[in-house]
């Protein structure tokens, strides 16, 4: 019988981390969370310190008996849980149920490595009390908000939807940026520009200008007419270098990953979606079999806020930096980054378990996706210690009459951290960085008259602001301080899953319905669907964990004036009824348009005397041979779909309407 025993949450957790320990230690995995609020009711006494009543969650209950059963065993306990708030609350939850009596350590690391492993266990602790409370108000919050907001969902518009504290803020930022789309007003431009070359040396590549400035003013081209007029002016005219500057830059290297910047660089580079990447991500963390003895952890713990890297860890990339790279690329002193305020500073950057593990070593095996992400991740620590790239920006002025020409160009001069991470040959997110690496300059002279090759006129259409990807959404959240490392996938999930949003070729398109949710909220909730609200609250409960406030203290603050809030919008919400042009053809009743499980639908105004209903078809014709039918849009676990309204006698099915297909 093993002496002692550790309790993880995942089963391959487990089994890389029992092949590390050895077989004096007994891993087990809880599968995730054993404990929690309970699922049919709120679970938080409103009346008594907003007392949370947790429960073993159903189908548990085994699980929980066997680990209590391998703890009287066991000589001491460890709970070996993710290193942050939910990690430390799932132990904690765990800790509580185990016999009393029992040593029961917590032992916390950022990577699954012996030496890392070894070393948590060498410094087992207590639980952090303050870590927990930040969790439970946090779980609590979100329990308050989301169980007696969605009841005003129901009565509202349909059954089965549902308001999340921070999801409405993301929904709500969504929704913003769509109307602001709506409401755009597109505007005509010209741009023009000339391919220029250098008369005096034969050979040399000619080189591109734009036209800036026309008498000292901003040129401002709104037409074709206006373009053809500047054109007919510039023919047979002398274009004339008026001014150089020559300008050294540096781009700095990035710092390493943390949980956003990894999910927005996997959407911009590998086209994943931030549930996606936090998938793979895991796997790659919890342990990889690669041929050994054991499964390795590849990288640190993929949901951080802080950019710090451990001492070691910085040692061993400047080693393989200056061996792999040479002396010129490694700064003198290690690189630092700025850390933002809330960020936990405890933990570490995302980072390669082992710089001298290479992505090609790995390859064989790795998925496809694991080895992308995992190139992603060391490519960018090993940038991140390797010194800033150099360039030498070119700027020149040409004349040509009233009409001032500008060309810019850009010639790396340094590859310095672009050796490894950004490389000019890869995908560069700048278009106007590419643009200026491409337009080579030759050597020019003040005065130097230069050739003119063609002048390129080209429209142009302002544009609105474009929606939001994963990437961007992520981005907008940490900016605004909403969420955290933890929450930002699931929010992106959650939206999706209630039908608030769609993803569509990789852009978040808000529905109808998200519309309608988001703005009821924001007649009934404005505090709720407050973006600088919401980060405050987000700020206190970092502060529970830094014990500077107490949980009943952000609770009770936040709940007396949402409570005053619920009983307006209780007292004064009425359902929404929208009617159809199209009457019941079984009592003849007019039918009204509502939303369920499976999206939106036609259903009798009788209701509930008449029970009838009807799907609202697209108005295509099924394209199957032989077939009458409408294409409707339906929804199923996979996401929406469209099939024949004459099913199941007709199967036909397809993802997009067939005049959508490209």
């Amino acid at each position: 019988m093993a002496k002692n025993l550790v309790i993880v949450e995942s089963p391959t957790k487990a089994k890389t981390i029992g092949r590390i320990l050895g077989a004096d230690f007994n891993v087990v995995s809880s599968m995730g969370h054993l404990i929690d609020l309970p699922q049919k009711k709120m679970g938080v006494d409103l009346e008594n310190n907003f007392k949370a009543d947790y429960v073993v969650i159903p189908g548990r209950k085994k699980l929980l008996a066997q680990i209590k059963k391998d703890a009287k065993a066991a000589e001491t306990v460890y709970v070996a849980t993710d290193p942050d708030r939910e990690g430390e609350a799932i132990g904690w939850q765990i800790k509580e149920r185990i016999l009393k009596g029992k040593t029961i350590l917590r032992v916390s690391f950022h990577e699954i490595t012996p030496h890392a492993v070894g070393e948590a266990f060498k410094s087992a602790r207590e639980f952090d009390l303050n870590m927990i409370e930040a969790q439970v108000g946090r779980r609590v919050l979100d329990r308050i908000v989301g169980y007696l907001l969605s009841p005003l969902l129901w009565k509202k518009l349909a059954r089965g939807l549902s308001a999340g504290r921070v999801q409405s803020v993301a929904l709500k930022i969504i929704i913003d940026r769509e109307r602001l789309i709506q409401q755009f007003s597109s505007q005509e431009y010209w741009e023009i520009g000339l391919e220029l070359f250098k008369q005096q040396v034969a050979g040399e590549s000619n080189f591109c200008a734009k036209l800036d400035k026309i008498d000292g003013n901003k040129a401002e081209i709104k037409n074709q007419a206006s373009a053809d007029s500047i054109i007919a002016e510039l023919k047979d005219k002398e274009f004339k270098v008026v001014d150089i500057s020559k300008t050294p830059k540096r781009r700095f290297a990035p710092a390493p990953f943390i949980t956003s910047t990894m999910q927005q660089e996997a959407f911009n580079k590998l086209r994943f979606n931030a549930s996606k990447t936090m998938i793979v991500a895991q796997q790659l963390y919890e342990g990889i079999d690669i041929g050994g003895a054991n499964p390795l952890g590849l990288i640190t713990y993929m949901r951080t806020d802080s950019p710090r890297v451990a001492p070691e860890a910085i040692i061993e990339v400047r080693e393989h930096i200056l061996r792999n790279f040479g002396g010129d690329s490694l700064p003198e002193k290690p690189n630092t980054f700025k850390v933002k305020k809330s960020a936990q500073e405890a933990h570490e950057a995302i980072r390669p378990s082992y710089v001298s593990r290479s992505p090609e070593s790995l390859k064989d095996f790795l998925t496809d996706e694991q080895y992308k992400l995992y190139q992603l991740i060391y490519n960018r620590f090993v940038a991140s210690q390797m010194k800033p790239a150099e360039f030498l920006a070119t700027s020149v002025d040409i004349a040509c009459g009233k009409f001032e020409f500008s060309a810019t160009g850009s010639r790396l001069v340094f590859e310095g951290f672009m050796a490894v991470y950004n490389k000019p040959d890869q995908e560069d997110d700048n278009e106007e960085e590419k643009e200026k690496s491409a337009n080579v300059i030759p050597p020019l002279e003040i005065g130097e008259v230069l050739g003119l090759n063609k002048i390129i006129p080209s429209q142009h259409f302002t544009k609105p602001p474009a929606r939001f990807s994963d990437s961007s959404l992520i981005k907008a959240l940490e900016e605004e301080g909403i969420g955290r490392p933890s929450t930002y996938a699931p929010i992106i999930y959650t939206l999706i899953l209630r039908d608030y949003v769609r993803r569509i070729k990789g852009y978040l398109f808000p529905t109808e319905l998200g519309f309608k949710v988001c703005d009821m909220l924001n007649e009934y909730f404005p505090k709720i669907m407050d973006i600088k609200f919401t980060a405050a609250l987000e700020e206190e409960l970092d502060e529970i964990e830094e014990g500077k406030l107490t949980k009943e203290k952000v609770l009770n603050d936040f709940y007396q004036p949402f409570k005053a809030s619920l009983d307006f919008a209780q007292g004064n919400i009425q359902k929404e009824v929208v009617f159809s042009d199209q009457v019941c053809d079984k009592c003849g009743k007019p039918l009204i348009f509502k939303w369920g499980r499976r999206g939106k639908f036609l259903s009798c105004s009788g209701f509930p005397e008449c029970k009838n209903s009807k799907s609202i078809t697209s108005g295509v014709k099924c394209p199957a041979e032989n077939c009458n039918g409408e294409l409707i849009e339906r929804r199923s676990a996979r996401g929406f779909f469209y099939g024949c309204s004459n099913f199941p006698k007709c199967t036909y099915t397809s993802r997009v309407l067939p005049q959508d297909k490209e």
